[in-house]
């Protein structure tokens, strides 16, 4: 028997974004436009390992935003 897909999550979004999806980004699916927008979110806040894998909490380690790396 085969595993059904993962489901994506449902996200609903503001106007606002709405808008700059449709003006910025014409003829982009806009779930490719946010899935870049995270990666790169994600990447400047420090959350991503160089080869695009999430860094996990170690022993006595912190993520950023909770007081940055020891």
């Amino acid at each position: 028997m085969t595993a059904p897909a993962p489901r994506r999550p449902l996200v609903r979004i503001s106007a606002r974004t709405a808008e700059i999806l449709r003006r910025c980004c014409p003829g982009q699916r806009p779930d490719d436009v946010l899935d870049r927008a995270m990666r790169m979110l994600a990447t400047a806040d420090g959350h991503l390992r160089p080869d695009g894998r999430i860094k996990t909490r170690g022993p006595g380690r912190r993520l950023p935003g909770e007081g940055g790396w020891p």
